[in-house]
This record gives structure tokens, sequence and C-alpha cells, in this order.
């Protein structure tokens, strides 16, 4: 009986995963305000490598306080912050899970944006706001800039202490590589700004200073946001070339979604309707991809894979929905998939 091709594994640099399913980063809202992990989030990603994902990518985790999407985000820019992460990876990784950690800052779209006060103004590439009744951002400076890549590597250090398999860099969804991306949130005149090569430097600065911190034998991943959804916004061509540069600068796998830097969204939505981005990057970057977007059934999860459109397939909801969702797509696709020795009592014949 052949393997489903979601049910192979896959090499990335020293890396095996037992499948193709990825649990795709969710922000959770459950940390205390020091943005330490919890009992909660120990349970919520243990449920999930029980259940047999492949790969855990654990939700947004800022590298800074004041680039929290919510006042209980994660956060690795604290040592404290280590242990309480670690003990999630020791018990994921021993129930045959890969694990890893987004690390992100919010920029303008910060926990503190959407109010008329908050304790630190939030920062962007440009002083523009998310949308109306967000706060106008201060605008970044060259040191400051320098001093968040250094915040990035920084966080990597702790990551890498922690015991995570991967590293994932927000460059997504409006957070603050994406508004230095766009065009739409990018209005600076220096050096990381204007042309693409400019517009996505400060991406490729960050990249580099987390994989000269990441051991060579741990992949390297980045979200992005394949579209703005928008005139005069990111298109795909505009990722393809800004992949290729991620993809030399130590980039091993492009986590492709779209949308998030304004309040634009696309005209409709439906299964899988995100896949062509990951197709695309795939083809012309000559990159790995994880396809994501209301991808909810075994079969088209194992088409996207099997047919080459992506390498990983990302499930968000689907998950929180059903934990083990991948033991019933190993059944629905006859793949030789083992449960937990504690559950095999249940398993249906």
């Amino acid at each position: 009986m052949n393997t489903p091709t979601l049910f192979t594994s896959l090499t990335v640099r020293g890396l095996t995963l037992r499948n193709r399913i990825v649990l795709s980063p969710m922000c959770m809202y459950s940390a205390g305000e020091d943005g330490r992990a919890t009992d909660w989030h120990l349970a919520h990603y243990l449920a999930r490598a029980m259940g047999g994902v492949g790969l855990l990518l654990l939700e947004a985790t800022a590298i800074e306080p004041r680039g929290r999407i919510s006042q209980n985000d994660l956060g690795l820019w604290s040592d404290a912050q280590i242990e309480p992460l670690a003990r999630i990876v020791r018990l994921a990784q021993a129930e045959g899970a890969a694990i890893g950690v987004q690390l992100a800052h919010a920029g303008r779209k910060a926990w503190s944006a959407d109010r008329a006060h908050g304790p630190e103004q939030p920062v962007a590439p440009s002083p523009i706001p998310f949308d109306d009744g967000w706060r106008r951002p201060h605008p970044l400076t060259i040191v400051e800039i320098d001093e968040i890549i250094a915040a990035w590597q920084a966080a990597a250090v702790r990551a890498r202490t922690a015991g995570f398999d991967v590293i994932e860099i927000h460059a997504a969804h409006g957070y603050l590589n994406h508004q230095f991306l766009s065009p739409l949130a990018n209005e600076r005149t220096d050096e990381y700004g204007g042309s693409l090569t400019n517009r996505m430097r400060l991406l490729l600065c960050v990249v580099r200073a987390v994989r000269q911190v990441w051991p060579l034998d741990r992949p390297l991943l980045v979200r992005v946001s394949v579209t703005d959804w928008a005139a005069g916004g990111l298109t795909v061509e505009d990722l393809v070339a800004t992949t290729r540069e991620l993809k030399d600068s130590g980039v091993d796998l492009i986590d492709c979604s779209s949308g998030g830097i304004g309040p634009a969204a696309p005209e409709s939505v439906g299964p899988g309707y995100q896949v062509p981005f990951a197709a695309q990057i795939r083809c012309q970057a000559k990159v790995a991809t994880a396809a994501v977007g209301l991808i909810t059934t075994a079969e088209l999860a194992d088409e996207i894979v099997r047919s080459g459109r992506a390498d990983l397939v990302a499930l968000g909801r689907e998950l929180l929905r059903h934990p083990h969702w991948p033991l019933d797509a190993a059944r629905l696709l006859n793949a030789p998939v083992d449960w937990p020795h504690q559950y095999r009592g249940a398993r249906p014949e």
C-alpha cells in the first residue's frame, strides 16, 4: 500500500518531519503580561502533538514588549521566558512532533495602537496608522532599526536555548516586517524605503541576524503575505523577488499567506484559496513552501502536496476544532500511522 504524500516524511536541513501537516501559528491571547507560557499553552500544544501533527508552530512570540499584538501574547525578550517554553518543547518532541516558534513584532498593529491612549507609542517604518481610530506610530530611526534587528537575534538565541527545532520569522499580516515591505505602509526615503530592494532590507537583515545564531542544521522559515489585496500594494511578483533573496540569505521554506496590511480583503475565499500563491512561489523562486487557508479535508491536503503545489499544509482553525485531525486524516487516506499507545483502544478498525 502506497503511503499518501500527506503522511510521507520531509527533511529540511537536519530536521525530518514525520508528515506534511503543520499547526499554523495562531495567537491564543493566554500568556500573562510578563509574556510567559502557561499550563494552558502546554495542554494546547501537547494535544496537537499527540494528535499527530508533524510540525507545531507556536503563535506569534514578541521579540520586545512593545511588539506584542495583544497584552497576552507570548514573548522571548527575556531569559525568564525560556524555561516555560522549553517545557512545551520537550514534551511535544517526546510525542514525535517537531516544534517551532514564530518570532514577531507587531509594529503599528501592536496592542496599544488601536486605543486612544497606551503605555507606549507603537513603531513603524512611517507615521501612518493602520486604520481610522488607530494611533499614529513613531517612525523608526536607523539606530532604532538596528536595535530591533538585535532584539530579533537575541530572541533567536533564546529560542535555541529552549530547544526549538524551527524558527519562523513573521513577515505577514500587516506586522512590522510586512509594513516595511509594503508601499502602502512604507513611505521612507532612506535605504529602507522606496524601491522593493530597499523595502525588503529590514526583513533580509533580520533573517541574516537570526541565521548567524541559529544552528545550521535547524530550518529557518518566513511567513509572508503574498499579496496585499489592494491597489498599489504588494504583488505575487514582488514576493517572488523577495523570496529569492530570502533563500540566498538562509531561509529554507516560505509560509504563504496574504493580506493584513490594511482593511482590504479578497473578494471571495474558499477551500485552499491561497494555495496558488504557495505554488507560484515554489515554482518561480525554487524554494519549499507551506500552503495555508481554509484547508480542512484530508483529500485536499493530500492533493496539495501530492501535486507539488506546496511541500507542507498548515491548518489553523480546523486544528482548533479537532486536535486529532491528522489521525482521522490518516484513517480516511488509509495511511499507516500509529496512534499514541494510550489511545489505541479507541482506534477505529
